[in-house]
């Protein structure tokens, strides 16, 4: 049976490496990291308190984290794309 979710597609190697790469994880992801970014310093210029920008801000790490995952468990994975994943998930990260 062939796993059918949008979660479970990638998880198993059924989504083409440069849909997850390019669309999911490089456009998709850094969008989402990015509209949490704005309401994170939104909420800080606003006077909330510090813990929930920084739940705002790092709201995304789970999707983030599960698209790295997603990428690396890929049996269609070089070095290139590995380095690629790697580099952008240290990035949302950090900023």
């Amino acid at each position: 049976m062939k796993p059918s979710g949008y979660f479970s597609r990638r998880w198993h190697g059924q989504v083409p490496l440069t849909v997850l790469l390019w669309r999911d994880m490089l456009g998709v992801g850094t969008l989402i990291n990015l509209v949490a970014t704005v309401l994170a310093l939104a909420a800080m210029v606003q006077g909330a308190h510090p813990a929930l920008a920084l739940a705002l801000h790092f709201a995304p790490m789970p999707y983030n984290v599960f698209l790295f995952a997603a990428l690396w468990r890929s049996p269609h994975r070089d070095v290139v794309t590995g380095t690629i994943a790697a580099v952008w998930l240290a990035a949302v990260t950090l900023i």
